[in-house]
């Protein structure tokens, strides 16, 4: 019996049928590996684990973390973006790695843009001025008057050339009119060595990382870059109230996919990533370790990301700095 021409249609649109389409109402059918480019007790890897643990609930496959640590995120950056575009691997990205060093560095062996997608921004981070306790610096305004009384560069510790860190201590010196001499230290733990040691006059570290540090009496905090003041740290002033309203950076953090991963596996784990970071035990924990909780649209990640990497290239651009 001959088959009808809609018959013949119907079956038609059925081979032709993306195999993607197959491929997401299966996923994730194995575990799904997240990068984080930092190393294990790092505020970045402590948002990978919270988020990890609790994807492995609701995605009910194990999410395996992998610190990548070094270059500023850059490496792990790489990995992922090199990596298959099927869901399985993704990137704990953050400022640096994605919107500042296309800028910073001509020879970077990636394209965030071209080769990476943003699937969900989940945290933001603040940043904090802070010296060593023995400084005699008590506010912004002393260390401000110190530096352009001082005919040498101020020494600032940085976490990697090209990270926030780095250039918020430009942003800083061309605000109070003196020069800085960034010191990069190619560890977390080294550059934190240097600032208690007294090595260097001054840093900015997150405030996930420098709260703990500052109750304990080991760094002093003289502002901070957020709107307002911390409630891990609120006596802090914000460089608003110290009349330097234009420091005002901070580091966001966004899980991102190779470019080429199916649209229904992003909207899959963008899901599934804001609910994890928006549900009140993650949350509060995100919160109580200096962070800032997002939970974002692809859309508005996306926006987020590209408004970010505009505004950091201009940054860049007025420093002059190349990193290669």
């Amino acid at each position: 019996m001959a088959l009808s021409r809609r018959t013949l249609l119907a079956a038609s649109l059925l081979l032709a049928a993306p195999s993607t389409l197959v491929f997401a109402q299966a996923y994730p059918d194995r575990p799904v590996k997240l990068t984080v480019g930092f190393p294990p007790g790092t505020g970045p890897d402590v948002v990978t684990r919270l988020l990890g643990q609790r994807l492995e609930g609701s995605l009910k496959q194990a999410v395996v973390i992998d610190n990548r640590a070094g270059a500023g995120g850059q490496i792990a950056t790489q990995a992922v973006a090199k990596s298959p575009a099927d869901g399985y691997s993704l990137l704990l990205g953050e400022v640096g790695s994605i919107s500042i060093a296309p800028a910073a560095f001509s020879k970077l062996p990636y394209d965030p843009a071209k080769e990476l997608v943003v699937v969900a921004e989940v945290v933001r981070s603040d940043f904090l001025l802070v010296v060593p306790v023995q400084s005699p610096h008590k506010t912004v305004a002393d260390f401000v008057k110190a530096g352009q009384a001082n005919k040498d560069r101020v020494n600032f510790a940085t976490f990697g050339a090209g990270t926030p860190g780095h250039f918020g201590a430009e942003m800083l010196a061309e605000q109070g009119g003196f020069k800085v001499e960034p010191i990069h230290y190619r560890a977390t733990g080294d550059a934190l060595t240097a600032i208690v040691a007294g090595d260097v006059q001054g840093a900015f570290v997150s405030t996930a990382l420098g709260s703990a540090q500052i109750k304990a009496g080991k760094m002093r905090a003289l502002a901070t870059t957020a709107a307002a003041r911390s409630p891990l740290l609120p006596e802090v002033p914000t460089f608003s109230e110290a009349a330097m309203p234009k420091v005002d950076f901070s580091a966001w953090f966004a899980v991102l996919a190779p470019a080429g991963t199916p649209n229904a596996v992003l909207d899959t784990l963008n899901k599934q990533i804001v609910a994890a970071v928006q549900s009140a035990e993650v949350k509060q924990k995100l919160v109580d370790a200096g962070f800032t909780v997002t939970g974002t649209s692809r859309a508005d990640a996306e926006k987020m990301v590209k408004a970010e990497t505009l505004r950091w290239a201009t940054v860049v651009k007025a420093t002059g700095f190349k990193g290669d």
